[in-house]
């Protein structure tokens, strides 16, 4: 039986092959996606071990709160003759002191050098420490005071050279510089998008506002000295608010933010491979059952044989067994295309990430062998199953089919009671109050899947309705699509075919009634066969549906919740839309004579109630540009914040118990505690808001904050909108070239398209899942012309004409895409809806225009998918099809 599983195999390469492209792929992304967060891992801890070469430990400034790493708060720097203390230490061979921030270079163009969304690092470098130093001097010398170098991808990309004048902006406006030399990072071969830019200590100290004061010191012992009697002795001598580590934990700790990402990243991806994996199951089992409806009488015959059920059973799975190591092995190796093309991908969408080469580490090879083996096995259980119920006398019996099974009769009920099941999981997640983050995706997860399996399972009964209402629309949608392609592919390709000597018939736009028809009633003989082929697009277009809606109920909200916050003219952000502007911006914009108006909304964060929560400030001029609804308050409770007033947002004061003149107790980065009264609540908009928990005035956050930063300013000019008001801001902001300003329009769509670059990846990844529901339509159509090779040679014989064949063949194959698509747009329309009902920052929006183009996306996948199988049903001979057996 080992054999004869093996040789059927081989004598059906072409079934076996589109029947593995599913596991292929769904393998090729797993793989990719290991080797693609190995490879960015591997870069980072290059990048962090490299920082602390030759360093047994590091002193940094300790922030008095668990920060998260989103950018608004920093370790504060302290004051620089700690070096010199350190220094004195008997245990200590050499210590280097440095200071770090952001440091923006500018082009020749005057605009900001930005490379996708990379951090443009900026830091001081000491020569007479070498042995400190994680860079490597290319060409050029070392920077004197008030000069610059600047790092060689940089230098190639934008046209600069040692010697040349650079513009760098760090917490005030763009200085000149010249460029003393261009640098490399260690050994990485690449840094993504960052730029780097080195200044000697002095000048860094100036141009990051840190006069007197150090970030950072790195130490290393004297010979004969212990790495832990080190820090014992250097951290007797530190001053509060300093922290001292060793070199590998300092590294861990700065890998920490990175590591948190790359985490998510990786199961993000996973995801996206396992439902490649989930909707190539469905082709799988697809498949199988086709084959194994088709060899009935080869099976039946093995038992007149001899062959019991259980080697039956046993020959169809070592069939899958066989087909899921090859196409594991397979999807393993294009995972490596796979990671390539995601790192593009990232960099496409401003996410540029640093690659020190691609990185291929034994769990790749076996997760992905052991998924890719256990989704086919798992899939082939029940056809293998059903092969074992066929009877020896099906030999001799013509046409045979395998008898429904004695639970068949139960299988809409069944299915019916799958998806209920999934959707009362899905409601459980979404509505109960408490449940872990994990409890909550585990459930929506499980949901969901068992919502598609049971759609799945009883869509079979709505396939006869949907493909009469899906025929007209599929004869028309041909047509319309024939009509736009006729006059440039289908006339051109015609004549070329004609000029070497052929003899095709020529293209028609208009539908052919005869071969329409019969595809027509094709899509309608086998109901399950259709829905089991449908399925694999449905679970596909489904979540894109989901996507594309959520993404429609993100925007509307978000654009309301903008016209609601601010009555401003313009607002001024950085150039990628996202990163918070030093103050000096503000106060540049603020001296235009016509500006009326500005408010800043500054970020950071604090310690109340045990928690570390998410603070902004704002200033005097809040009340004429920004408004809130109250809950209690009023406008008038923005100028009664200083110098120890707050507001906070009704869903925090809620939780806490909080109500108009309470007294709450903020724990700043710095250490400092402060006691703030509540002078208002207000409920954010739905949309979502760009104020933390709690809001305080502007002039108490700067004492208490080291390197304070705008998330967001707004202002109101003389004469509103209008070019010449524009140019003179644009003029103002020349000197931050970091900085733009945006009417509240443009602001809206800046701050939008960011969701929709989003959503554009996540169209990326689903395309996969629909791809491989395409190669899944294919294999159904080239099974199904084996099946009918008589039939379709007894209709050749009686006049039908090859170009009617595939026009047969089509019709059917973009009913059942149809059908698919339907049922998918409906499903990710409900899961739309569930999820919009429980989340207030999203409202049910439905994307009509989005909608319609994935209904012609799913024509033309139908179109596409039977390019093949039709001409392989054109190119039979009629007389070699009617003694098909």
């Amino acid at each position: 039986m080992i054999r004869f599983a093996i040789q059927g195999l081989l004598a059906r390469k072409l079934r076996t092959a589109l029947t593995a492209i599913g596991v292929v792929l769904g393998v090729a992304l797993i793989s990719g996606t290991y080797v693609l967060t190995d490879s960015i891992t591997s870069a980072f801890d290059s990048i962090f071990t490299q920082n602390y070469k030759n360093t047994d430990a590091a002193i940094t400034g300790k922030s008095a709160i668990d920060a998260s790493q989103d950018g608004t708060v920093t370790a504060p720097s302290f004051p620089a003759d700690l070096l010199q203390k350190v220094r004195d230490l008997p245990e200590v061979g050499a210590a280097g002191g440095a200071v770090n921030g952001e440091a923006q270079l500018i082009g020749k163009d005057g605009k900001a050098i930005v490379f996708g969304g990379a951090p443009n690092l900026g830091f001081s470098v000491d020569p007479a420490l070498p042995q400190f130093n994680s860079l490597a001097l290319v060409a050029g010398s070392w920077p004197a005071p008030d000069q610059v170098v600047i790092d060689t991808q940089t230098a190639q990309k934008k046209g600069f050279r040692a010697g040349d004048e650079i513009g760098v902006q760090a917490r005030g406006s763009v200085v000149r510089m010249r460029i003393s030399g261009l640098v490399e990072f260690g050994a990485v071969s690449s840094i993504g998008g960052a730029t780097l830019a080195g200044f000697d200590l002095g000048t860094a100290q100036r141009i990051f506002d840190k006069p007197g004061e150090l970030d950072q010191i790195l130490i290393a012992a004297k010979p004969g000295t212990g790495k832990q009697q080190l820090i014992d002795a250097v951290d007797r001598i530190l001053p509060s608010g300093t922290q001292v580590r060793s070199a590998e934990d300092q590294a861990a700790e700065d890998a920490a933010g990175t590591t948190d990402f790359l985490n998510f990243l990786q199961t993000f991806l996973l995801v996206f491979a396992a439902i490649a994996l989930f909707v190539g199951s469905f082709v799988i089992a697809n498949s199988l059952s086709i084959t194994i409806a088709q060899r009935t009488r080869e099976f039946a015959t093995l038992r007149t044989l001899g062959a019991s059920r259980r080697q039956i059973l046993g020959s169809v799975v070592l069939e899958a067994l066989v087909t899921g190591i090859v196409s594991a092995v397979l999807g393993l190796f294009l995972g490596l295309a796979i990671a390539t093309g995601l790192f593009k991908l990232f960099d496409a969408i401003g996410l540029t990430l640093p690659n020190d080469g691609l990185v291929f580490r034994t769990r790749t090879i076996v997760v992905a062998l052991v998924v890719g083996v256990l989704v086919t096995v798992l899939a082939s259980l029940r056809p293998a199953w059903r092969a074992t119920r066929v009877p020896p006398i099906a030999a001799v019996r013509e046409g045979a089919t395998l008898a429904p099974g004695r639970f068949n009769r139960f299988r809409p009920v069944g299915a019916a009671l799958l998806a209920a099941a999934g959707i009362a999981l899905v409601l459980v997640g979404l509505f109960a109050d408490g449940l872990k983050t994990s409890t909550l995706l585990s459930l929506l997860g499980a949901g969901v899947l068992l919502l598609f399996v049971g759609i799945a399972a009883f869509s079979s009964r709505l396939v006869r309705p949907l493909a009469a209402f899906a025929d007209p629309v599929a004869r028309w949608a041909v047509v319309v699509l024939t009509a736009l392609a006729w006059p440039f592919v289908l006339v051109p390709v015609w004549a070329v075919r004609r000029l070497f000597g052929r003899h095709p018939e020529f293209p028609r736009v208009l539908p052919d009634r005869p071969a329409v028809a019969i595809g027509g009633q094709n899509s309608r003989r086998d109901p399950q066969r259709t829905a089991s082929t449908a399925a694999a697009l449905m679970i596909g277009l489904a979540l894109v549906t989901l996507v594309a809606t959520l993404g429609a109920g993100l925007i509307k909200p978000f654009e309301d919740a903008v016209d609601r916050i601010s009555s401003s003219d313009y607002a001024i952000t950085a150039q990628n839309n996202f990163s918070p502007l030093p103050p000096a911006v503000a106060a540049t914009v603020a001296k235009v004579p016509s500006v009326e108006a500005v408010t800043s909304v500054r970020g950071g964060q604090a310690q109340a109630f045990d928690k570390t929560i998410p603070v902004t400030a704002i200033d005097r001029s809040a009340p004429q540009l920004l408004r809130f609804d109250w809950q209690t308050g009023s406008q008038a409770s923005l100028t009664e914040l200083e110098p120890n007033g707050a507001i906070v947002d009704s869903d925090y004061a809620k939780q806490h118990g909080l109500t108009q003149g309470s007294t709450i107790t903020l724990k700043m980065a710095t250490g400092k505690t402060l006691q703030f009264q509540v002078r208002g609540i207000f409920k954010p908009p739905a949309g979502g808001s760009p104020f933390g928990n709690v809001t305080i005035a502007t002039a108490t956050f700067d004492a208490a904050t080291p390197q304070p930063q705008n998330l967001y300013t707004f202002l109101n000019i003389r004469g509103g909108v209008t070019a010449e008001n524009t140019a003179a801001l644009n003029a103002a902001l020349s000197s931050f070239p970091n900085a733009k300003a945006l009417t509240i329009e443009q602001f809206k769509q800046a701050q939008t398209d960011s969701i929709k670059s989003l959503l554009n990846v996540l169209y990326v990844l689903l395309a996969l899942s629909v791809l491989v529901s395409l190669f899944g339509i294919v294999n159904t159509l080239v099974l199904t012309v084996f099946e009918r090779t008589r039939e379709l040679g007894m209709l050749r014989a009686i006049g039908l004409t090859r170009g009617q064949v595939k026009r047969m063949i089509r019709q059917e194959s973009v009913i059942t895409a149809l059908i698919g698509a339907v049922i998918g747009i409906l499903v990710g329309l409900l899961l739309a809806w569930l999820l919009a009902a429980r989340l207030e920052e999203i409202s049910f929006t439905v994307p009509v225009s989005q909608l319609v183009i994935f209904a012609v996306v799913s024509v033309v996948v139908g179109i596409f998918a039977a390019i093949w199988p039709a001409r392989r049903a054109a190119r039979l001979n009629p007389l070699e099809a009617l003694q098909y057996e």
